[in-house]
């Protein structure tokens, strides 16, 4: 099955003391409520959300990719999934606010 949009969630979990961690900041919370609301859309035949290994963003978790545009979102709140779904899967216009600009110094 070919998909249009793949969007990977972080989920990647680190020990206490070492970078950010994606998976224990909601990452796994926020792979279910994608899942759930393109499910909800009829579009889970059109987009894929799934879990990969660490995107290396971990300072700007929890992160996610889109794919086929390489649009990475930083800060992810659960809050956030519809805007996403809404602006970017289904309107092709990336959420400037939570974009990552990987040019910028932190």
């Amino acid at each position: 099955m070919k998909f249009e949009k793949h969007v990977f969630i972080c989920t990647n979990e680190r020990a206490a003391g070492e970078r950010k961690s994606c998976g224990n900041a909601h990452g796994l919370e926020l792979v279910k409520c994608f899942k759930k609301q393109l499910k909800d859309l009829g579009l889970n035949t059109k987009i894929r959300a799934q879990q990969p290994g660490c995107l290396d963003a971990c300072e700007h978790g929890p992160a996610l990719v889109v794919y086929p545009d390489g649009v990475f979102y930083g800060g992810v709140e659960i809050s956030d999934v519809d805007q996403i779904v809404n602006d970017h899967l289904i309107n092709n216009k990336p959420v400037e606010r939570l974009v990552i600009n990987f040019n910028e110094s932190d």
